[in-house]
């Protein structure tokens, strides 16, 4: 699940920032500073590219952004500028973030600290005159040889209103149809992340073989209505729902072949819908779970710890911490008081490191953002929804797949339970199987490791592709209706 990633950006608007604690004498001249300074944050597991891009107004003010491609954030304002001969200070108000590097004595990079929620991360910048811009290969590029268009869905239930994205054949009357629902995290209708765009790319490729596709900015992220951070899993279902509902107003869309594909969380979303409407004629679970939530997540912090070489004491120990912490919020439904005892924990931890003289420990800052995270109306519902609950009720045709590699949804346990609660349920109309070679995200991976996502210039592996879109046409020549 993508939640485990940390989330260091937001999308925002420019603005123009004022230059401090220089003159034009004592420090470089814009044309040296102009152009996109390029690099890596490595936190844990995972390497997110940074982009400082810097251009100037019609009055050669500079004007400076952020970028963070993996996570599908651009032009993020930064609130002030300093600069000297051989340093450059920048401050990011909008995420708390600051900037100090020191210039290499030809200008080419910029060696310094990134510094944001009590994060302290080293960053060397390098320059670029060219503007940044990563396409990766299999992203479709127009013109494209169907239809798309751009539509609004009202979730009447939640007053609020999602914008997406309908793609269908040029050719036909009435096609069959199918609505992407994302992972977990703030997702736009492409579910851009960590530089790649999966659900572009699913789109295009169903559309091509003659399925409409219809995929939605989550609720509160790009143009779609609504707040993201007090939505639970079963709030992102109801949005889904809409979709769904809203693909059966259109005289282009065969009504009688409807389906769901869900990726990750996404994968958990669809039987809860599935579950209770009989409208729905098939889902495609990718990465999705059979677990509960408690279990993904432990399940998934020791998988990513063992990939990022942690000893098998320090995962133990990890183990029985976030146990602790789980316990805590299953037994406490009030947020303050689960807070007061979690923040008990993790100040006891931080104590018990410090007297070891080990540096693995947290700033006060990132004890209460931890705490805000855990307690979080998401987090609550996800550590104990029960997918057997739902997956037993499925009597559509359901393809299930993960990847051997996929370190966070752990196909050994998930693939088995979801197979399990459906023969319990009495459902026999499944397809179930483990890709070889391919991680969470379904890329041809060598470790599955979350630092390969964004290295990795492949989407989606393409038989995965094949497979997902051959298993619908297959199943939909089998008969209009599932129940």
């Amino acid at each position: 699940m993508k939640r485990t990633l940390q989330s260091l950006f937001v999308a925002a608007g420019l603005i123009l920032v004022s230059i401090h604690s220089a003159t034009a004498q004592d420090r470089p001249s814009n044309a040296k500073l102009k152009g996109s300074w390029v690099g890596s944050l490595k936190i844990q597991a995972i390497s997110l590219t940074l982009v400082m891009t810097v251009k100037t107004n019609e009055n050669d003010s500079l004007i400076v952004t952020f970028e963070s491609p993996d996570q599908g954030a651009k032009d993020i304002p930064t609130s002030s500028v300093k600069l000297t001969a051989d340093s450059m200070v920048v401050g990011v108000k909008m995420v708390l973030g600051l900037y100090l590097g020191k210039f290499t004595g030809d200008y080419s990079k910029l060696e310094g600290r990134w510094k944001q929620s009590g994060l302290d991360l080293p960053l060397e910048l390098e320059h670029k005159q060219e503007t940044f811009k990563r396409v990766r290969p299999q992203e479709p590029i127009p013109p494209f040889p169907y239809l798309s268009e751009d539509v609004s869905i009202r979730n009447e239930k939640a007053g609020i209103t999602l914008s997406g994205t309908l793609t269908r054949p040029e050719k036909g009357e009435k096609f069959p149809a199918v609505v992407l629902i994302t992972g977990s995290g703030p997702q736009n209708r492409d579910e851009e992340l960590m530089g790649h765009k999966p659900f572009l790319v699913l789109s295009d490729y169903l559309t091509r073989k003659g399925i409409a596709v219809l995929r939605c900015d989550d609720r509160g992220v790009g143009k779609s209505g609504g707040k993201f951070s007090t939505a639970t899993t079963l709030d992102f279902a109801m949005d889904a729902e809409a979709a769904l509902d809203f693909l059966k107003t259109r005289s282009d869309i065969d009504t009688t072949k409807l389906g769901l594909i869900g990726h990750s969380e996404g994968g958990l979303i669809a039987p809860v819908i599935a579950s209770e409407r009989k409208d729905v004629n098939f889902i495609v679970l990718m990465a999705g779970t059979g677990v509960t939530g408690e279990k993904i997540l432990i399940t998934q912090t020791v998988e990513i710890q063992k990939a990022d070489s942690a000893d098998e004491k320090s995962i133990q120990h990890g183990q029985v911490i976030n146990q602790k912490i789980y316990d805590i919020l299953k037994k406490n439904p009030d947020n303050d008081k689960a807070a007061v005892t979690i923040r008990k924990v993790m100040q006891k931890e931080n104590e018990a490191s410090r007297k070891k003289g080990s540096a693995d420990t947290m700033s006060s800052a990132s004890i209460e953002q931890n705490i805000k995270t855990v307690t979080s109306p998401w987090f609550r519902t996800f550590l104990t929804l029960d997918p057997q609950v739902y997956l037993k009720k499925v009597h559509c045709y359901v393809l299930a797949i993960n990847g051997d590699l996929d370190l966070q949804v752990d196909s050994k346990i998930n693939l088995p339970a979801i197979e399990q609660a459906l023969i319990f349920g009495g459902n026999s109309r499944y397809t179930i199987e483990e890709i070889h070679g391919v991680n969470h995200l379904f890329q041809t991976a060598k470790t599955g490791s979350l630092s390969e996502y964004s290295a990795i210039e492949e989407t989606i592996q393409p038989r995965v592709l094949e497979l997902i879109a051959s298993w619908i046409l297959q199943t939909l020549k089998q008969g209009k209706t599932a129940r």
